[in-house]
């Protein structure tokens, strides 16, 4: 890993919170993410399962964490099994955790291997009564793929028949819906990270730029900062290519005139950063574009304020709609005859602004939360209105990542950013 380690403390208060919310008698098992083949002996780079990371800061394969808080014997009550490791594997793979090294990170005493696991879950599952699995319960999610733990699940379930299942994922989206201080520290350095990309490429772009080459800017600031590079795949489209919501080729000139949309954000242990800006390829916005970046930079000042504790998302994204039918009217986008004939399920407004406002963001860029409860103090989620309007060539979107406070208006981790349109001309032209 190229992060600085980070405290256990975080990662046994997260155990804390867990096990707080099972039931009696409950025995839950998390594993790590597959190292993902692509052909002949070729991998993806490992990416850890967020919700083992966020319960123990394990960030290695073939992982498997065990919490049984009744257990009978307390060497049994939090459980972590790890590939054991050797000289060899030190040689062709790198340093992989031994047991001192794992509580050091961890914070958990009973470190094991895995050709263990079987023997060890004989006894304890003796004891217990209901089994907490760990399923991908994301609204957006795509589970065609079989996972380590869907290959966990289905194989320990055969074993086990007689034991109650409970879902760990609505446990795990209420608990890591709410940031500790030293997760929002670890989002604060991956906003950082993104800031100083920002700064790296405003004085690079001028016309001719490919947007790819704009990426590699991108990454070669990341990685120099100690992040493994995007938090998601970057869309850095010019001109028309900015109306594209997931456009991602970034393989076009950037041309004289055009603005660019950048959405892109840096990683730092494994936590993400979520961010948008548009500039002008030129270095100055046109009377037009700068009316429709203001006019999307005004909605989403007043959509921050918004985000506070007690409010439901669903209220909070229909009241960011009323900002943005504001907005298009004053361009002369849409007009009052749009509005009265408008489609309740569809507004207006919908035309040029289609996508939601906010989601959570935290260990996942779309992180887990709930839609059915009420915003509270320490979730996060960005803010990033939009108007996009193919027929100019323009494609406006800002977007910052907040911390919703007990009271007044979300903590910005994006504060030092360049967003005014002015500061992002003034430093294109003179750094």
């Amino acid at each position: 890993m190229k992060y600085k380690k980070i405290a256990k403390n975080l990662f046994v208060k997260n155990r804390q919170k867990f096990v707080k919310r099972m039931e009696n008698n409950g025995i839950a098992i998390f594993n790590s993410n597959d190292i993902y083949p692509i052909s002949a002996d070729s991998t993806m780079p490992f990416q850890q399962h967020r919700d083992i990371f966020y319960l123990s800061g394990v960030d290695q394969e073939e992982s498997i964490l065990v919490l049984f808080p009744n257990a009978f014997d307390e060497k049994h009550r939090e459980m972590l099994f790890l590939k054991e490791t050797n000289e060899h594997i030190a040689v062709w793979e790198g340093e992989k955790l031994t047991k001192p090294a794992a509580f050091e990170t961890s914070g958990i005493k009973n470190v094991y291997w895995l050709d263990q696991f079987d023997a060890i879950m004989k006894v304890v599952m003796a004891q217990a009564d209901k089994i907490y699995f760990n399923k991908n319960e994301h609204t957006r999610a795509n589970t065609i793929v079989q996972t380590r733990e869907d290959r966990f699940i289905e194989s320990f379930s055969k074993n086990h028949p007689s034991h109650s299942v409970r879902k760990s994922s609505p446990i795990m989206h209420a608990i890591r819906s709410i940031k500790e201080d030293t997760e929002i520290a670890l989002m604060q350095e991956a906003c950082d990270i993104t800031e100083k990309g920002l700064r790296r490429i405003l004085g690079f772009i001028k016309p001719g730029v490919m947007e790819y080459e704009i990426e590699a800017e991108l990454m070669h600031e990341f990685l120099r900062n100690r992040s493994n590079g995007f938090a998601y795949t970057p869309i850095i489209g010019s001109g028309k290519n900015a109306c594209v919501l997931h456009y991602i080729e970034n393989n076009q000139p950037c041309q004289d005139g055009d603005v660019i949309l950048m959405d892109f954000g840096a990683e730092y242990a494994n936590y993400a950063s979520d961010m948008t800006r548009c500039v002008p390829v030129n270095g100055r916005f046109s009377e037009r574009q700068k009316a429709v970046y203001n006019a999307v930079l005004k909605v989403k000042k007043e959509a921050e304020k918004l985000l506070v504790p007690g409010t439901y998302l669903h209220t909070y994204h229909a009241e960011v709609g009323k900002l943005m039918e504001s907005g298009l009217l004053d361009l002369g986008l849409i007009d009052q005859t749009d509005i009265k004939n408008q489609d309740p399920e569809w507004p207006a407004y919908k035309k040029y602004f289609m996508h939601g406002t906010s989601h959570f963001i935290g260990l996942d860029t779309h992180d887990v939360g709930s839609w059915t409860v009420p915003i509270e103090a320490g979730m996060a989620f960005t803010c990033e209105p939009g108007i996009y309007i193919p027929e100019e060539g323009i494609g406006i979107r800002i977007e910052d990542d907040l911390i919703v406070q007990e009271s007044g208006d979300p903590f910005n981790l994006m504060r030092n950013i360049p967003i005014e349109a002015e500061e992002i001309e003034d430093l294109m032209q003179h750094g």
